[in-house]
């Protein structure tokens, strides 16, 4: 197996979003005094001196704390003078936590954390162990929750700035869905020129999100919309639409479960076709009735990352009708994968029979070769054991057997946004050619 390794570019549970947070589970009694606590003077923290450090990207506007030290190691603070103890804990990347903080004479408590990986980081306080966000950062749809997020810059690296280059839209799409009864809204890239050119019709590239998060993801975590500005701008990709709409969904009558639970888990095939459903029967026809789309499957794609990856598999490998591009970033492998039976119970080291795996997707080498034009998948060197195991496992399986795929290792980088930019740097430009 020779793995694609990340260009130069001068997180947990089987989905990465869920364990470590529900540690820290909120506990109702005290969620009025924490936040009583998180509102005491945050606006007086100081402001690092320029060159020793910079205040994130991801912080609140005028807030120099949390900062980012040259190393990539992060000062946090929080004044709270009537707290016992306070930690800050967060994903893989920001390190190996939680950090217990030091509280300092006038009550504030600060901790500076060991270098990060660089990229897009959730974290939180534990105050007095109650799970609060940070009221000095933006907050981002993490965890099943608005959580705070820290942005860790990476030397030499721009490909997903904001650049002085023409810039597509994102536009938000509501639709009622057939599926489930209900509203549902959806977020739509449309290319730079889109509404100049009214004549041109544009490929369709579905992408989705990880467990725990929603259709924000892509564009608030993982700045989507200028990674595909700058690509198109540098002519390596090709112009497209692209939707990425909320990956959960439940038919009428399907009692609740939460995502992430036991129950949700367990019965993972019904919540994947309830999403295949409404990504078939509503989503594809409401955004090529909405938007100038290419409608064949020649021009259409499906990628995600973790959930998303796994869905993508679920989903466009039973549609190969509808699809010719399939990408899984960090998606982990069930062998077993067949209507009625998608568990986690797969050992990610079990053998993957590519003549069963995914409903014998896989069983004819040379007619999938034919019919699907890019078949793509990911993983980040320091992501765990089930997900290098399972997909690379799969990657030499597949490859053994004469199936045609990309595979890519995002070096230095776990289960987090920083792998899944890369992925998508890479992807995107072997879209539609």
């Amino acid at each position: 197996m020779t793995p694609r390794e990340a260009p130069a570019y001068n997180q947990t549970a089987v989905f990465g979003l869920k364990t470590q947070h529900q540690r820290y589970r909120m506990k109702d009694l005290l969620v009025g005094s924490a936040l009583a606590l998180l509102a005491l003077g945050q606006s007086a923290l100081p402001v690092r001196a320029e060159g020793q450090s910079m205040p994130a990207a991801s912080n609140v506007p005028g807030v120099g704390i949390p900062s980012i030290n040259p190393d990539r190691s992060i000062a946090f603070a929080l004044k709270a003078p009537d707290a016992n103890s306070v930690l800050v804990a967060g994903g893989d990347g920001l390190g190996k936590g939680p950090f217990p903080m030091k509280k300092g004479l006038d009550g504030t408590w600060s901790v500076t954390t060991p270098p990060s990986v660089p990229g897009f980081h959730y974290y939180w306080f534990v105050l007095d162990g109650v799970s609060v966000n940070d009221p000095a950062s933006e907050t981002y749809f993490g965890y099943g929750k608005e959580t705070s997020g820290i942005e860790v810059p990476e030397a030499g690296a721009d490909f997903y700035s904001v650049k002085n280059v023409p810039h597509g839209e994102v536009r938000a799409k509501w639709y009622l869905s057939k599926t489930t009864g209900e509203w549902r809204r959806a977020f739509v890239y449309t290319p730079p020129d889109y509404d100049e050119h009214q004549k041109t019709r544009y490929p369709l590239l579905i992408l989705q999100h990880g467990s725990g998060e929603d259709e924000t993801g892509w564009t608030r975590q993982g700045r989507a919309q200028f990674i595909l500005d700058n690509l198109i701008a540098a002519g390596l990709a090709r112009p497209m639409i692209v939707v990425m709409d909320r990956g959960y969904a439940q038919k009428p009558g399907v009692p609740a479960a939460a995502v992430g639970s036991n129950a949700w888990l367990q019965n993972l095939h019904l919540s994947f076709s309830a999403f295949e459903d409404v990504v078939i029967h509503d989503l594809i026809p409401t955004i090529d009735a909405s938007y100038r789309t290419i409608p064949d499957r020649e021009h259409r794609a499906m990628a995600g990352l973790s959930m998303g990856g796994m869905q993508t598999l679920f989903i466009g490998l039973q549609h190969l009708d509808k699809f010719a591009y399939l990408g899984s970033f960090s998606g982990p492998i069930i062998p077993s994968l067949s209507a009625g039976n998608l568990t986690l119970s797969a050992n990610p080291g079990e053998h993957f029979d590519t003549k069963t795996a995914y409903g014998g997707a896989f069983a004819d080498p040379s007619t999938f070769n034919k019919r699907v034009k890019l078949f793509w998948l990911g993983v980040g060197t320091e992501e765990s054991d089930q997900f290098r195991t399972g997909i690379g496992g799969a990657v030499e399986a597949l490859r053994g057997a004469g199936v045609r795929l990309e595979y890519f290792e995002s070096k230095g980088t776990a289960h987090e946004w920083q792998t899944w930019r890369r992925d998508l740097y890479d992807f995107a430009p072997r879209l539609f050619r």
